[in-house]
């Protein structure tokens, strides 16, 4: 079935809005999706014909694109690998590691044949370069990858031209930019809508108390955001490995006592909205003397989800005003909890 055919029964069904500019973005898709679904076909002396172009789709947060992606890729099957984009970075560096353990000379080749293995097309989700290493590491990849003929998707938030804007010795980057540009088609989704703000709108986002009920509103949530099951996820901060259990789409789902129980600290939060658009908590407890090291964690998480402007879902014990009713601490809880009663607010996580 042609992807706009199913993106035309997800609207008759009301599980979308119409949008003409996911339907322009779903166009370029199909052309490619048709491409993919032919048969490879050998040139005279038995090379494989060029690949067909991959697709850059960008576009401000919540506009659809990672749904998009998520239709294209289930229509391909087995032949496409859907990924994050760190993720996929951190087993670059894994595989990197692995060759030069085994005496590779050129560490980046085996790591892309193996990812080449049995695919034509890898599609990453949240694109987007911050770090000097990765810098220089994507582009030796990416050039492996599209010379195995492999048809490279991806979506971001930035313009190819902006990727790493601003880095360290960022024109040793251009080269890779302008790599993307030949063989990708750049194409921007323009829609007006954040449908993530219109999803978080139209429900509650902090529920209390704690059981079933709550429980079950925590995953239908995260069902109508992240629109699947979640993936392990590892963030590296200073040499640690802060792993979050679940996260897709830029949404990361963990418990209170994963964030907060954990011997984490400002410099961990502050990694961690820098990736999440969308923080889930499970199960925050009632606070007081007992857990006072945790509930500290909690407040420092607090203040960088409030300061980053992501948006926040919460299962707790109590209302935020009664979380922390007594004892060392409550008194400074109160701004805290202030805070947790204004990211309820519609409108609230656009940043």
């Amino acid at each position: 079935m042609k992807l706009l055919d199913i993106y035309q029964n997800a609207v008759a069904c009301g599980e979308l809005q119409p949008d003409p500019a996911q339907e322009a973005a779903l166009c370029a898709l199909e052309r490619l999706r048709l491409d993919l679904s032919r048969p490879r076909k050998r040139g005279w002396f038995r090379r494989a014909a060029p690949a067909p172009d991959g697709i850059y789709l960008w576009g401000g947060v919540g506009r659809g694109k990672s749904m998009l992606m998520d239709m294209f890729a289930r229509s391909l099957g087995p032949s496409v690998r859907r990924v994050h984009f760190h993720g996929f970075m951190q087993e670059v560096h894994e595989g990197i590691a692995r060759a030069k353990a085994q005496g590779a000379v050129d560490a980046i080749q085996p790591v892309a044949e193996q990812m080449a293995r049995g695919i034509r097309c890898l599609a990453f989700d949240e694109m987007q370069i911050t770090d000097i290493t990765d810098a220089m590491l994507v582009g030796r990849l990416f050039e492996a990858l599209f010379a195995a003929g492999i048809v490279i998707v991806a979506t971001s938030n930035r313009h190819p031209e902006d990727l790493y804007k601003n880095g360290l010795n960022r024109q040793l980057f251009l080269p890779f930019i302008a790599l993307l540009q030949q063989k990708m088609l750049v194409h921007e989704l323009l829609s007006p809508k954040d449908y993530r703000q219109d999803r978080m709108a139209g429900q509650g986002r902090y529920f209390t108390p704690l059981g079933p009920a709550a429980r079950a509103y925590m995953d239908q949530i995260w069902m109508d955001l992240a629109g699947g099951p979640g993936q392990h996820f590892t963030l590296e901060v200073k040499s640690r490995r802060v792993m979050i259990p679940e996260f897709r789409n830029a949404i990361a789902r963990m418990s209170f006592a994963e964030l907060c129980g954990a011997a984490l600290g400002a410099v961990d939060y502050l990694a961690l909205v820098q990736e999440a658009k969308v923080l889930m908590l499970d199960d925050i407890p009632m606070l007081g003397r007992a857990n006072a090291s945790e509930a500290k964690r909690f407040v420092t998480l607090i203040d960088a989800v409030y300061e980053a402007q992501i948006g926040f879902v919460a299962s707790a014990a109590a209302a935020p005003e009664a979380l922390y009713p007594s004892g060392t601490g409550s008194f400074e809880f109160e701004r805290t909890a202030s805070r947790l009663a204004e990211m309820q607010a519609v409108g609230w996580g656009r940043g």
